[in-house]
């Protein structure tokens, strides 16, 4: 059964969903359903069709950490072009508001550290946020006035490209928590220094464990659908952990976490760990106190019964 990562460069115009589909034609065309039966394939976090980079895809037992790869910090890389504000606060909306001031590169610089760190912001109108048991895009489409509260997030670090040395349009570097919205980052500094502005570019370059370098092309992608091995793509399923430390679990205690049950008296720090049997990973665990409790199992062949 494949069960592991395949990281996907997504390109411009392919929405997340439609990512997921093509890595299904894929393993259709390959056999892999055929051989293996139904496998499970989903994606670690949304990318707007308007972006491109990495979108980590998981398959089989991997896709148990979907969720923990949504709560993940991403990377983004970002130009923000003055001049104009957008309904969608992007290229694919239309101009709401002009404006004629271009702040240079040294005033952008100048208003990064606030918006570094814990910040408020208010999410885009068009955004997959539900309103009243609807999208809030779909709503805007419609040609409501979306009101959208503030919430928290966490912009870890915030830098201008360097070599930026333009007035029309700026890129900057982004590393943030979950929840971030780069369109509404981009509006809120472009207003901050007086302009108005919209995202021209958005590329995520790292999503949790996974960086650009371990992504692969669509046309790499589509020579498994033409019988090119689906090893030459797959992660391991331990690639999604590598931010967190491995536990090494005996014959006898990896049994005991297969079956779910607590193990105590281990000489650990408390915290989340991967627990694994030889290098086969056996369970997402919690320590506390000496004791091991599973958050998460995987049914992955030769670990201890």
């Amino acid at each position: 059964m494949p069960d592991g990562w395949i990281i996907l460069d997504k390109p411009v115009g392919l929405g997340s969903t439609q990512a997921v589909g093509a890595v299904k034609r894929n393993l259709r065309e390959a056999g892999i359903f055929e051989r293996w039966g139904k496998v499970k394939v989903g994606h670690g976090g949304t990318l707007d069709p308007l972006a491109d980079g990495v979108l980590p895809i998981a398959l089989g037992e991997a896709t148990k950490l979907c969720g923990r790869m949504l709560d993940a910090s991403k990377l983004y890389a970002f130009t923000v072009r003055f001049g104009a504000e957008t309904d969608t606060l992007d290229l694919e909306g239309r101009v709401i508001a002009e404006s004629d001031v271009r702040p240079r590169p040294a005033e952008v610089e100048a208003v990064l550290p606030r918006f570094t760190g814990p910040i408020e912001q208010v999410p885009p109108a068009y955004s997959a946020l539900m309103v009243d048991g609807q999208r809030a895009y779909d709503r805007a489409r419609a040609g409501e006035a979306v009101e959208l509260k503030a919430r928290g997030v966490t912009i870890h670090s915030l830098e201008i490209l360097p070599g930026e040395d333009r007035c029309e349009e700026i890129t900057l570097v982004a590393h943030v928590s979950k929840g971030t919205y780069i369109r509404s980052l981009a509006r809120d500094i472009a207003r901050a220094l007086g302009a108005l502005g919209h995202v021209t570019m958005l590329r995520r370059l790292r999503a949790g464990p996974f960086a650009e370098e371990q992504a692969i092309s669509l046309d790499k992608l589509n020579e498994i659908g033409k019988g090119a091995p689906l090893e030459n793509v797959l992660l391991p399923l331990e690639a999604g952990l590598v931010d967190i430390p491995a536990l090494d679990l005996g014959p006898e205690q990896a049994r005991a976490v297969r079956q779910g049950r607590v193990l105590t008296g281990l000489a650990f720090r408390d915290g989340l760990y991967w627990a694994r049997s030889g290098t086969v990973p056996v369970a997402l665990v919690e320590l506390s106190g000496g004791s091991l409790t599973v958050s998460r199992g995987f049914n992955l062949p030769d670990v201890a019964e």
